[in-house]
């Protein structure tokens, strides 16, 4: 049962192993994977990897800690961070696991985390290897400088308040354009807002110095803090024309004190996967993201109850304090424009299998859009998988409460929150959009796709929608 052996001694598998695997749960009387587990192929290696991974984060939800102890030591033997997408994915989703897992004893897990660094360096240059590496900020910083500057046109006061403030190219290509206006550039004023007092230096430094090139008067007022500690109303000047800039940041504003309930989904049945699994010998090869997309449904379906009050509120909203005030206060300043960028994808589910899910479906496509242009050995690309990538799944899986604070939400959640805030929806423009499709020609992105939603932009790899773009403008109530 453990493979063939082959006349010239290389050990092959049959699929009476596959379809043994498939049958198998995770108990303690399997102990570590079966040698011929190794021999497997690329593809059916990476379906055996996403069944254990899912399985493992059923037991992880149902607090099983034993069987989710044997499910990690089995993935771990196929797992790896330098290997292929799927290797790297578990790789991480483990890794989150393991953590969430460890956090049911403080002491432990503080104790094993106590030394670890953070480098204020390394994550600015991560940001930057994953602005270098993917189109998706160069994008969304085309198509939030067009819209600026259209609803700006005729201004001569402009003030921009940046979100997230420390990728400089997307304000020095504002004021490039902004000189060539043939009325003259106006007096610009960015506000910037980040955690990192050394970002904001450098900021200030490169988009000083663009400026003063350029010759535009121009003044940079740096904010060091959380977002959600900014005093919105002290930012307002009289005679200013105000645009908001928010590049992934909203959403952690979605955090919140209150302990999510935390409904345990059941585990698939032996007989789903069981099909599903041996198929696998049959199979034409695909994308993973394409098989979680098409297939993952046999491995995991939410219990009636979720189902039902999913499919009966849609689009409800989680209470969020802070996101309330955060968007009163930005109406209040009736800006001219708000831009916002937002991961397209919900892993601010209340459970922790529909988050799984969700992260998989998601991170999938994005470690295939590495994978489609850089060496499995490249470091750079290892960085942003562990350093951005990696940090990333392991909020969203390992950490609840005000700790969990990468709750990315879809767009038709956004477009709700925003307008019952009081914003109206500004469709794109056709030569926004145009700069952006250009973009994507001119540096040779096969595989990214960019769609046209309801006034807003969608950014694709292949059909995966993975990054949202809209933009709002001060809607006053009479």
């Amino acid at each position: 049962m453990a493979g063939m052996v082959q006349e010239d001694g290389a050990s092959s598998v049959s699929s009476s192993p596959l379809q043994f695997f498939s049958m198998m749960s995770l108990s303690p009387a399997f102990g570590s994977p079966y040698p011929w587990l190794r021999e497997l192929k690329s593809e059916e290696r990476g379906l055996c990897l996403i069944h254990l991974l899912v399985a493992c984060a059923n037991h992880v939800a149902a607090g099983s800690v034993e069987n989710a102890n044997i499910g990690l030591e089995q993935i771990s033997h196929l797992a790896s961070p330098d290997g292929d997408t799927v290797q790297r994915i578990a790789a991480y989703f483990t890794e989150a696991l393991a953590d969430r897992m460890l956090k049911a004893w403080p002491g432990l897990h503080k104790a094993l985390n106590s030394t670890k660094i953070s480098s204020i360096t390394e994550e600015i240059i991560v940001q930057k290897l994953f602005f270098e590496l993917c189109p998706f900020l160069k994008l969304s910083y085309v198509i939030t400088n067009q819209a600026i500057v259209e609803a700006m046109e005729g201004e001569k006061m402009v003030h921009i308040i940046d979100l997230n403030s420390f990728e400089p190219a997307q304000w020095i290509n504002l004021l490039q354009t902004l000189s060539a206006r043939p009325e003259g550039p106006p007096h610009l004023r960015i506000t910037g807002i980040h955690e990192q007092k050394e970002v904001l230096e450098q900021m200030a430094l490169r988009l000083t110095e663009e400026a003063e090139k350029l010759d535009i008067p121009f003044q940079f007022n740096p904010i060091v803090s959380k977002l959600e500690n900014v005093d919105l109303e002290s930012l307002r000047k009289t005679g200013e024309a105000l645009a908001v800039s928010s590049v992934l940041q909203m959403h952690r504003l979605l955090a919140t004190d209150d302990e999510m309930p935390r409904r345990t989904s059941p585990s698939a049945s032996r007989t789903s996967s069981s099909s599903h699994l041996q198929r696998v010998l049959h199979m034409n090869r695909r994308t993973l993201g394409e098989w979680l997309e098409k297939d993952s449904v046999l491995m995991f379906s939410p219990s009636p109850d979720s189902a039902s009050a999913s499919a009966s509120t849609p689009l409800s909203l989680a209470a969020s304090p802070k996101m309330g005030s955060f968007l009163n206060a930005l109406w209040s300043l009736s800006p001219k424009v708000v831009v916002v960028t937002e991961q397209e994808s919900n892993h601010n589910g209340p459970s922790l299998m529909e988050r799984v899910m969700e992260a998989l479906n998601f991170y999938a496509a994005m470690f295939d859009c590495l994978e489609s242009t850089m060496s499995r050995a490249s470091i750079e690309r290892q960085k942003v998988e562990k350093m951005l990538f990696g940090e990333e799944i392991k909020n969203i899986i390992a950490c609840e409460g005000i700790e969990r604070r990468e709750r990315h939400e879809k767009l038709e959640k956004w477009i709700l929150r925003l307008e019952l805030a009081g914003f109206g929806r500004m469709p794109l423009s056709y030569h926004g959009i145009l700069q952006a499709r250009r973009l994507l020609q001119s540096y040779g992105y096969d595989g990214y796709k960019i769609k046209e939603e309801n006034g807003c932009l969608v950014i694709c790899w292949q059909d995966r929608p993975l990054f949202s773009v809209s933009a709002w403008r001060f809607r006053r109530y009479d």
